[in-house]
């Protein structure tokens, strides 16, 4: 019995990613798009990252919590997306063991971080709506600092419990992955259906985590706008939603495509929308974060304008 366990387990030293197609005009039509997609990515996070340092104006909690959501966003897709792109410029599907366990074990640290900064910044805007006047002290410097650690802190370690948990499981299946990058979903698969029930566990439980975080910001919410109901003027009850609405759309864009990714049945879908719902889930949210915060946000834009205009006179 054992010997014959034994001989179905397979020793992986690489996986094979799921290609958005073989026809070769295809592929370089992918790394196009996707060059272009991760380019705005980076330009975008970098403007803010780079606004928010550089003005004093934007020393406050808001942005500093925002300045990190920047560098979860620019990280989580530069760990997915470059690899994708080379491997449709090559015509090749492979990623080295090696490789997939450090693409797993980063994109869900920067995944996992992402949730809880948000429910953070969730509770962020509540304070500064619901009890203004003690903002300042219970939001000051130190406690700022603490909760984007333990923010990071709690994603590294839920990233790591799933990373050791899936890659100690033998492989008994194909090495494909249903998905152009390693993730819980598609590696699951490829896992022995006897040995997958810790992982299914432990992804119950994150799963878990995560609709408390939901549940952390929907209250947040309800409370903020009965605040904000309560508010006399229009023009202030304008005033504090638009501080709200870039972090409830960012927000929304993050759980919608998660909640779809990792809940979805895996026998209603086809490779191609599991690999549409991957884009949608891994590259969009990055690259669609910056324009929702420059949009909404007067500070954000005056700080762009200004750090153009200080490169163009530096460049003059």
């Amino acid at each position: 019995m054992l010997r014959m366990k034994m001989s179905n387990q397979t020793f992986v030293t690489e996986f094979l990613l799921q290609g958005f197609s073989d026809i070769r005009e295809i592929q370089i039509l992918h790394f196009v798009v996707f060059l272009v997609l991760y380019l705005g990515a980076l330009l975008g996070n970098l403007l803010i990252i780079t606004a928010i340092a550089l003005d004093h104006h934007l020393h406050t909690p808001m942005y500093f919590f925002l300045g990190n959501l920047s560098i979860l966003d620019l990280g989580s897709i530069s760990v997915t997306v470059p690899k994708s792109m080379a491997n449709s410029l090559l015509n090749t599907r492979s990623i080295s063991y090696p490789a997939c366990v450090t693409q797993f074990f980063l994109f869900l640290v920067f995944i996992s971080t992402d949730l809880a900064l948000l429910t953070v910044m969730a509770y962020d805007r509540y304070i500064a709506i619901c009890q203004p006047l003690h903002y300042e002290q219970v939001m000051n410097r130190g406690a700022c600092v603490q909760m984007a650690t333990s923010a990071w802190i709690a994603g590294i370690i839920n990233s790591a419990l799933h990373t050791a948990n899936i890659f100690r499981l033998p492989f008994c299946q194909s090495k494909d992955i249903d998905q152009f990058f390693c993730e819980i979903p598609p590696l699951l698969k490829l896992a022995c259906s006897d040995s997958d029930l810790s992982e299914l566990g432990l992804l119950t439980f994150s799963v878990f985590l995560f609709l408390n975080c939901f549940v952390l910001i929907i209250v947040s919410y309800v409370q903020i706008f009965k605040a904000v109901m309560r508010i006399p003027s229009e023009q202030g009850r304008h005033k504090a939603f638009s501080t709200c609405l870039p972090h409830l759309a960012v927000v929304s864009l993050l759980l919608c495509t998660g909640f779809f990714e990792y809940l979805k049945p895996a026998s209603s879908s086809t490779s191609i929308l599991d690999l549409l719902v991957g884009v949608l889930y891994a590259v969009v949210p990055p690259m669609m974060n910056p324009v929702i915060y420059s949009m909404r946000n007067k500070e954000i834009k005056a700080a762009l304008k200004k750090l153009i205009v200080w490169s163009k006179f530096i460049k003059n």
